[in-house]
Order: C-alpha cells, then sequence, then structure tokens
C-alpha cells in the first residue's frame, strides 16, 4: 500500500519548490560576492578568526571548491537544509494526530510502521528537489564566473551530504511520534539541529572537548573536504545511514506503543 506516500509526496512538492527556490537565490547571492572574496582571499582567511574557519571549515578560498565548501554548504546545506528536514519531518506525524486525521488513516487496513515508514520515503522530495537545484546553480555559476569545478566531487558532495539530511530528517520523525503539540515538536526538532551544528564547530577548538563532536551528525560531514581534497569519507556516510535506520527504528517503536 503505497497512497500514504504518494500523498504525503505530493504534500511536500509546493514546500521543496519554494525552499528550492530560496536557496537557489541565497547560492546566487554568494557566487555573486566570490570573485571579490578571491581577490581578497589570503587576507581574509589572516584576519578570521581561528575558531571561524574552523566552525566552517575554510580552505582554499581563492577557488570556487574551496568558496563552496567553506561558505556556501555549511549555510545552505550543512545548517539551513538540515533544519528544514528537521522541521518538516516532525510535522508528519504529529500533524495528523493532531488534527486527528491519522484516526481515519488507522482505521484503513495499514499497520502503524507503514505509515511511519511512507512518510519518511515521501522526504525523496525536497531530497531530489534540493540537489538538482542546487547542482544547476552551481555548474551555471562555475560557467559564468569562467570557474572550473570538477564534477566528480561536486557529485559526491551531494550524494554523501544525503545521509546527513536524513539523520537531521530522523531526529524530527522521532520528535514527530513523540510530541504532541505539532509546534513544540517541529520548533525542538529545528533547535536541536542548530545546537548540534553549533556544538560540533566549537567543540574542534577544544581538544579535551572534542570528543563531544562525535555525537553530531555534521561532524561525519565535511563538503571541504570533499570538494579540495576529494577525500570521500564513505565509512562517515555509512554512520550515519545507520544512525538514520536507528532514528526510524526508534520513531517505529514509540509510534506502536503509543496511545494516540
Amino acid at each position: 500500500m503505497t497512497a500514504i506516500l504518494r500523498f504525503e509526496s505530493r504534500k511536500l512538492v509546493r514546500g521543496t519548490l519554494t525552499l528550492t527556490g530560496l536557496l537557489v537565490m541565497l547560492s546566487v547571492f554568494f557566487l555573486v560576492v566570490f570573485p571579490a572574496i578571491q581577490d581578497e582571499a589570503a587576507l581574509l582567511e589572516e584576519v578570521y578568526p581561528a575558531y571561524l574557519l574552523t566552525l566552517l571549515g575554510v580552505e582554499e578560498l581563492h577557488t570556487l571548491e574551496g568558496f563552496v565548501g567553506g561558505y556556501l554548504f555549511p549555510f545552505i546545506w550543512i545548517l539551513l537544509a538540515g533544519i528544514y528536514f528537521a522541521y518538516v519531518s516532525a510535522g508528519l506525524i504529529s500533524r495528523d494526530v493532531r488534527t486527528r486525521r491519522m484516526d481515519l488513516t488507522l482505521s484503513n487496513p495499514v499497520s502503524r510502521e507503514s505509515v511511519v515508514l511512507q512518510n519518511v520515503a515521501a522526504l525523496w522530495v525536497p531530497l531530489v528537489g534540493l540537489n538538482a537545484g542546487l547542482v544547476a546553480v552551481l555548474l551555471v555559476g562555475g560557467v559564468i564566473l569562467e570557474e572550473s569545478i570538477d564534477l566528480v566531487p561536486l557529485a559526491m558532495v551531494h550524494l554523501l551530504g544525503i545521509p546527513y539530511l536524513l539523520v537531521c530528517a530522523g531526529l524530527g520523525i522521532v520528535f514527530s511520534v513523540a510530541v504532541d503539540r505539532v509546534e513544540t515538536a517541529q520548533a525542538t526538532a529545528l533547535v536541536l539541529v542548530f545546537v548540534l551544528w553549533l556544538v560540533d564547530g566549537l567543540s574542534q577548538m577544544n581538544p579535551d572537548f572534542e570528543w563531544v563532536g562525535d555525537l553530531t551528525p555534521s561532524r561525519y560531514y565535511d563538503p571541504s573536504a570533499i570538494l579540495v581534497h576529494e577525500e570521500y569519507a564513505l565509512l562517515d556516510a555509512a554512520i550515519l545511514l545507520v544512525a538514520f535506520l536507528v532514528l526510524v527504528g526508534l520513531a517505529v517503536g514509540i509510534f506502536v506503543r503509543r496511545d494516540i
């Protein structure tokens, strides 16, 4: 039975188009200022505080790959897209429970496990939309700026970013099945993703607390390493996928036992 998957996928189309448009516009803004930053790259790397360079993973700002990996992806992909996936996922189940639509859904021959899994599967819409939009703007921007960008690292930075976004979605879906109020679930998921991102960057500035960053999903996704050094951390991506499956399994377990 895939009726829920199709229905939820259609519901996500408008939001995906809106967010993709906004992120494309923001990406264009970043690319517009790249030539100015490129000319002053050495000076910027000298005057920027060390903690900010560490937080953003800034390297080789004079190249398009270094600029995209150090500026564009930390804000647009890791932070904004991560928050979006957590926020949207946190409303998938909780909204239907709050509006009593879930009672109607469960009155049909469908298991609670299937309800959760089909809602999660519907996230293919923003995954495809955001990836396609950002790839397109980077390719077009590279041509306009007359800066080459290797297609293989570009493809890999998007491919290896999917597990990170799925973990953010997994956090959201756990709150969606565990919290009654939609607003509370979404706000908590949103804040948690932001805090985890912040903790990851700040923990790298103190060797005594660097281990704390190992508990954050963004630690296992490094756009600069992929784009600048062509280092593809497949093991890190696998760890994120396992974390996502654990979170989905936890969400299923909570929802199956929950009295709605």
